[in-house]
């Protein structure tokens, strides 16, 4: 299930609080543990054991740098060649120091030329970036060994260089295989520039859960999550009973708007697809099923509406959008249905509305709306933007955030991108229009057309040229097979 992510002052409150409990040491030993098991299992997948193996520990003075000199230590004691580095030799923790020489490990000053793996543990959650001169010195020297061969890295609990709270990567950072942390989740392995920095992120259960009593930063949704609420047709289900969407979307001049918000829609679970607007020629052409109307106030009952792809904003766009935030219904506003709340002249519409809205802003709409840019803390630029318009965000980006107007926060793992294509935005857009229109609340809506539309994203690029269109097809396969199964093969996920 969802996966929670911890600011650094709750996940320091709840170590001590644990520790507390535990005989001194302990909690760093279980940390030491899974750090040495993981980089032995994965010595073992690239070179077929531990015995001899050149492993080298980047050790700063704090708590991840004695968590790096004990897991080396037991490294040592398997037979491994141990090397520690540090970035401070006069401030290490002096009773890892000593275990990891009395298992056979020696520090030197330097990387050596040959290595077949680096536990990186310079800075921890402490620290603050930019690295520092001496950390940024053995960062650097790590970074730039591709011509003599670089080796698997594993970051301790966080890669260095990055900001933990907010995921920003203000300077030279760490380039991690895998990230091993502990206790939960950091912000910084799942969100922002640092989130593809961390690799593979192993999470290790050192006992910290029970002591984490406060709310998350945010909560990264999984699989289970969406096939859990992925609505699924009974057998006594019709095109009605299923939901139906409504699209005002697409134009004259943007007639391919409609068309892959359409695709969208009908690749949700929505029993019918009603289309309003000027486009609808090509939609039926793509589409005989839907169902056409000139304008949004004559499309029939709906249970759900999309606004803005491609629908411009002149008087009739104006009349469309109001027309849909009038609606007694969910919407999901996006493109130039969120350029048209810019100048403030629909906020009473959009902030009085009983039913759920979700908007859709990429950076740039987010900056026209909220009057800056989302800056380094994206999600607390998100939050802040859901609070205002009362509504649900999803500011999307490579990890594209979904943020309510109650204060809870969730990130997309599946981000790709291969989705920073023209009228990939339309196609999720339609998808969360079909799923508001199916009965979901307006976050679920958000958070699983962001984790199916990041699916077929990736799907799309692994079957060739990922397009807006291909994308829609990848979308109708997984959204197929999750109804019909209730899960996701690995040849889609």
């Amino acid at each position: 299930m969802s996966r929670a992510a911890y600011r650094v002052a709750d996940v320091r409150a709840a170590e001590s609080a644990l520790m507390a409990t535990l005989p001194a040491g302990a909690l760093m030993q279980r940390a030491a543990y899974a750090l040495a098991r993981r980089c032995a299992d994965l010595l073992t997948d690239a070179t077929g054991g531990v015995y001899g193996r050149r492993v080298v520990a980047l050790c700063g003075p704090g708590d991840n740098g004695a968590d790096a000199m004990y897991a080396a230590a037991l490294l040592a004691g398997r037979g491994a060649q141990v090397r520690i580095v540090p970035v401070d030799r006069d401030r290490l923790h002096v009773n890892a120091l000593a275990a990891a020489r009395r298992a056979g490990a020696t520090v030197v000053d330097a990387l050596p030329v040959a290595i077949d793996l680096v536990m990186e543990g310079v800075v921890g959650i402490g620290g603050q970036p930019p690295l520092r001169d001496a950390a940024a010195t053995v960062i650097a020297a790590l970074e730039n060994r591709d011509g003599a061969g670089r080796p698997i890295v594993v970051a301790v609990d966080v890669p260095a260089g990055v900001d933990v709270d907010t995921g920003a990567v203000p300077g030279l950072a760490l380039r991690a295989d895998v990230t091993v942390t502990f206790g939960c989740l950091k912000p910084a392995l799942a969100v922002g520039p640092a989130a593809p920095l961390a690799g593979q992120v192993d999470l290790v259960d050192i006992g910290l859960g029970p002591w984490l009593r406060v709310d998350p930063a945010f909560r990264v949704p999984d699989l289970a999550d969406v096939a859990a609420w992925f609505p699924r047709p009974g057998a006594t289900s019709d095109k009605y009973s299923r939901g139906v969407v409504g699209l005002a979307v697409g134009s004259t001049a943007y007639p391919g708007a409609a068309v892959l918000s359409t695709a969208g829609a009908l690749a949700g679970p929505a029993g019918l697809v009603r289309y309003a607007g000027a486009a609808g020629e090509s939609v039926h052409a793509a589409y005989p099923e839907v169902i056409l109307s000139a304008k949004a106030g004559e499309a029939g009952r709906v249970q759900a509406w999309v606004c803005g792809s491609g629908l411009g904003t002149d008087d009739w766009g104006q009349n469309e959008l109001k027309s849909v935030l009038n609606a007694p219904v969910p919407a999901c506003l996006d493109a130039d249905a969120i350029t048209m709340l810019v100048d403030g002249s629909m906020a009473p519409l959009l902030r009085t509305r009983d039913a759920p809205t979700v908007l859709t802003p990429h950076d740039r709409e987010f900056a026209r709306l909220a009057g800056s840019d989302p800056g380094a803390d994206r999600v607390a630029a998100a939050l802040q933007l859901a609070a205002w318009v009362k509504a649900t965000v999803l500011l999307k980006g490579d990890r594209t955030i979904v943020a309510n107007s109650a204060g809870y926060a969730w990130v997309n793992p599946t981000g790709s991108p291969a989705l920073a294509t023209a009228g990939s935005g339309d196609v999720l857009a339609g998808l969360i229009g079909s799923l508001l229109a199916a009965g979901l609340g307006a976050d679920r809506a958000a958070i699983m057309g962001a984790y199916l539309h990041g699916l077929a994203g990736r799907a799309a690029e692994r079957d060739g040229q990922a397009t807006a269109s291909t994308i829609a097809v990848a979308l109708r396969d997984i959204t197929g097979e999750l109804a019909e199964q209730g899960t996701i093969s690995q040849r889609l996920a």
